[in-house]
C-alpha cells in the first residue's frame, strides 16, 4: 500500500517556498477542502465505522471531488488514519510538569482516557489494527502517527523522574510505558469495564510501585508457606 504524505510546505506571495525555491505552478492546495475532507472522514469513522469511509461517501459529505481526495490520500485507510490523528490529537504540547512522576502521569493519562471514552474510538482503533497486521507500510504509518507520539510524551515524564531521582536511573522506560498503556488499551478495546479516572489512578499507582521499588526490597518468594510450622 502506498503511504500517505503530509507535506505542508508553505509558499510566499511571490511563489517561493520557505526554502527559497520556486513552488511548482498550478492550483495551490485548498486548506478549506483539506479540512472538510478530514472532518467528513472523522464523522463517518466515528458514527459508522471504517467500512463507511468510502471515497464516494467522504467526497459527498465534504463537497469535493474524489480526485481531490485521492490527490492527498491514496486509500481510505490512510485517510481514516489521518482523520483519527487529527480528531484525537492530544500530543501537541509538552506533558505538564507537576513536580512529581505520579502527578505528571496522571496529568498525561487522564485526559487521554477521557477522550478515548468520549466517542467510539475503540471500534476505530480495532479496525485500523486489523490493517496494521496485514500491511507493513500502513503499520509504520500507524505507529508513527498514533503510537509513538503518546509514548514519547510518557518518556519525557520518566526522564524527568530520573532527573529528580524519583525512580532508578536504570529503569527500563520502554517496559514502563507498556505497564501504563497496556492496561488502558486492554480496557479500551475489550470494553469489559469503564476507562475512568479511578482506573487510571490505580494503573499509575500499581506501575509506580514496581518501578520505584529497589531490587533488593522485593518480597522473597516462599515455595511452601506452611514450612516450619508445627503440626
Amino acid at each position: 500500500m502506498t503511504t500517505m504524505t503530509t507535506n505542508t510546505t508553505t509558499t510566499t506571495p511571490g511563489g517561493a517556498d520557505e526554502t527559497g525555491q520556486t513552488a511548482p505552478r498550478g492550483r495551490p492546495r485548498s486548506q478549506k477542502a483539506h479540512k472538510a475532507v478530514l472532518d467528513a472522514a472523522a464523522e463517518l469513522l466515528l458514527d459508522q465505522g471504517l467500512s463507511a469511509v468510502s471515497m464516494d461517501a467522504v467526497a459527498k459529505r465534504a463537497g469535493v471531488s474524489k480526485a481531490t481526495i485521492y490527490r492527498w490520500w491514496p486509500t481510505k485507510e490512510t485517510l481514516a488514519l489521518d482523520a483519527l490523528y487529527t480528531e484525537w490529537d492530544t500530543t501537541r504540547t509538552q506533558p505538564r510538569d507537576t513536580g512529581s512522576v505520579r502527578g505528571d502521569l496522571l496529568a498525561l493519562l487522564r485526559p487521554w482516557a477521557r477522550r478515548a471514552g468520549s466517542r467510539p474510538y475503540a471500534r476505530v482503533i480495532a479496525a485500523l489494527l486489523t490493517e496494521v497486521h496485514t500491511d507493513p507500510a500502513f503499520a509504520d504509518e500507524y505507529r508513527q502517527r498514533v503510537v509513538e507520539p503518546r509514548r514519547e510524551q510518557a518518556r519525557t515524564v520518566f526522564h524527568r523522574a530520573i532527573d529528580r531521582r524519583e525512580i532508578p536511573a536504570d529503569t527500563n522506560i520502554e517496559v514502563a510505558l507498556d505497564l501504563l498503556y497496556g492496561p488502558l488499551y486492554h480496557r479500551l478495546l475489550h470494553g469489559h469495564a469503564p476507562l475512568g479516572d479511578r482506573f487510571v489512578k490505580d494503573v499509575v499507582d500499581m506501575a509506580l510501585r514496581g518501578i520505584e521499588r529497589p531490587a533488593d526490597a522485593s518480597p522473597r518468594r516462599t515455595d511452601n508457606p506452611r514450612r516450619g510450622r508445627s503440626r
